[in-house]
């Protein structure tokens, strides 16, 4: 079989298209699974850390309005339904305070962030961190009803003086009770319409502030080094108002007097010395763990519709990517085939041969199906050749036969001994015609029926020799026998001997006179050589390839005087190759021809 380049044959090629296909898939799944799954992790991510900040926040007001932590469970549970985590809370040292999960249930190895209103950076207002006290504590600084009432009635009356002016305006409350104006859209209100409408009372501290400043103004001053004399209140501490409402802070005019170091000094007093005042209002410090949840909760994210489309427009171009590739394959794989099946479809006698397009197991298809059309072609000129020849090699000798019977019946000729033998002769060869077809026929359809057993070369030769001694010597030539030591066949005597007679009747009829036919034999390892040589005309090289072809004669004329039936040679070949040997024909014109059969070798007898 003709080898095919690695690269042209078929099964590479749809394997390099499933690769292909295959590498496409897995990239692209590959691809969506990983930007689908990022995406989905950091929304888990965000969603997870908003939900710690809520839950951190929505404690520590809870801490920072609360003296203690009893009644914190309701609340811890409330949390835990909203984001399906575990909450748990203990002290310092891990005493439980508040669980969501039942009892026994192990903690965390790690806390999460420490509960403490006095000192957090977690609480956030529209998104932004602040660090220190949280604002929601408010301690000795939470205004009596009156005196909500008193401001309330104050803020009123701004917000319908800016209402005059066109501002729209809501009042909104601090932790501790003051109330706050501000615009709409959550700006402060215009500066350009502070003056008229404002309204000094109403920034002011009420007494319960004053108070509760007083206090902590006495604390600083304990905590301050020096005399008194150094200490002045009214530079040390100045109310401030704010969005959180009225707060202790060290006073400008004092920090422009005073160095760096003294007014650093003061600062961190002060943020002792409220500490130490809001402590008592707030719950202690506490110990938060947050885990992932029951096995129950539901999770927090699905598909968004963005995702899914991504996945079905990626399978989409996935699947169309297949279809198109397997399509293209598919296409040039088929075009040769569906050549072969136009050509193969056409009537016999057309003989329809297919263009060869490709170099893969289809072409090499292609050029067997273009040799077996050519071969059949060959085939069926032999066949109607093959009954031309019949048909000549019979009509002859009938032909003849019918004439001379023809004539005598007429009495034109009388029945003599020599028109009965000349009519004899005609039979014979019509017999000798027959006899050769059926023989052709029996070893074309396998039924020639062989009868081995070891034969002596040597005697094999003699006896071919002894049976065409008479015609050899009436045609001149010497007909001598060699044998090399003693080889043996496991061959048919009868049909091997018909074999050899055939190619010493061709010898003998075309040496000229003082000529020689030599038959030889010699062993040549598991076969026996068999050769008939002469010295006759030879044969031409261009007629040396059809010498075994049935009814070819190398003399034009097909005259029997100078050739048999033409079936002679064809029959040594059917007869060789049923002995499982082969024939070679080889020639030399003007020098002679050769031809040798190479046959299964026997053991001796004498040898087993």
């Amino acid at each position: 079989m003709k080898r095919i380049p690695l690269r042209k044959r078929l099964l590479v090629r749809l394997l390099f298209a499933s690769v292909l296909i295959a590498v496409c898939s897995v990239a692209a799944t590959a691809w969506l699974a990983v930007a689908t799954t990022t995406r989905a992790l950091r929304e888990e991510q965000g969603q997870a850390l908003a939900d710690d900040m809520d839950i951190l926040a929505e404690l520590s007001g809870y801490a920072a309005t609360h003296a203690d932590w009893t009644g914190v469970e309701a609340t811890v549970r409330d949390l835990s339904a909203k984001t399906g985590r575990r909450i748990a809370l203990t002290t310092a040292d891990r005493t439980p305070i508040a669980d969501s999960a039942p009892r026994g249930a192990s903690l965390p190895p790690r806390a999460a962030a420490t509960v403490d209103p006095l000192s957090t950076d977690t609480y956030t207002e529209r998104g932004a961190q602040l660090s220190g006290v949280d604002p929601r504590v408010v301690g000795p600084y939470r205004l009596t009803s009156g005196e909500r009432a008193e401001l309330d009635a104050m803020a009123t009356k701004q917000r319908t003086c800016f209402a005059r002016l066109g501002y729209d305006m809501t009042i909104t409350h601090t932790p501790g009770g003051r109330p706050v104006l501000t615009a709409d859209d959550g700006s402060a209100k215009p500066p350009y319409a502070a003056d008229e409408c404002s309204i000094d009372a109403l920034g002011a501290p009420m007494p319960t502030e004053q108070k509760a400043f007083d206090a902590l103004q006495a604390r600083v001053e304990a905590c301050l080094p020096g005399d008194g004399e150094d200490r002045s209140p009214p530079l040390l501490l100045a109310p401030v108002t704010g969005g959180a409402g009225m707060a202790p802070s060290v006073s400008s005019k004092f920090g422009q007097v005073v160095g760096d170091k003294t007014l650093r000094s003061l600062q961190k007093c002060l943020a002792d010395s409220r500490i130490e005042q809001l402590d008592p209002y707030v719950a202690p410090a506490a110990e938060l763990f947050l885990g992932g949840g029951n096995d129950s909760a539901a999770p927090r994210w699905n598909m968004s519709p963005a995702n899914k489309a991504k996945v079905v427009g990626t399978a989409g171009a996935v699947l169309a990517l297949t279809v198109a590739v397997s399509a293209v394959v598919a296409t040039r794989l088929v075009r040769p085939l569906r050549a072969l099946t136009e050509a193969a479809q056409q009537p016999p006698d057309s003989h329809a041969r297919v263009p060869v397009t490709t170099r893969d197991e289809t072409g090499i298809l292609a050029e067997a199906f273009n040799d077996l059309a050519e071969r059949r072609e060959r085939l069926e000129v032999q066949r109607k050749a093959l009954v031309a020849d019949v048909a000549h090699e019979l009509r002859s000798p009938l032909t003849n036969i019918r004439g001379w019977l023809e004539v005598t019946r007429d009495g034109l000729v009388e029945p003599d001994p020599e028109l009965l033998g000349a009519l004899h002769e005609e039979a014979l060869l019509l017999q000798r015609v027959i006899d050769d077809l059926r023989d052709l026929a029996a070893a074309d359809a396998g039924t020639l029926r062989l009868h081995r057993e070891p034969v002596p070369a040597d005697d094999l030769l003699a006896q071919v020799a002894a049976a065409h001694s008479v015609a050899a010597q009436a045609a001149g030539v010497a007909l001598r026998t060699e044998t090399d030591g003693t080889p043996w066949l496991d061959a048919d005597p009868v049909r091997l001997r018909q074999a050899l007679g055939n190619l010493v009747t061709n010898a003998v009829r075309h040496t000229p006179p003082d000529g020689t036919v030599t038959l030889t034999a010699r062993r040549d390892g598991e076969d026996v050589v068999l050769a008939v040589a002469d010295t006759g005309t030879g044969i031409a090289a261009e007629d040396l390839p059809h010498v075994f072809d049935r009814f070819w004669r190398a003399e034009k004329s097909r005259s029997r005087r100078t050739g048999g039936s033409g079936l002679g040679l064809p029959i040594v070949r059917q007869l060789t190759a049923a002995h499982g040997g082969t024939v070679e024909a080889a020639s030399t014109p003007g020098t002679g021809s050769v031809f040798t059969l190479r046959l299964p070798a026997a053991t001796a007898p004498s040898e087993c």
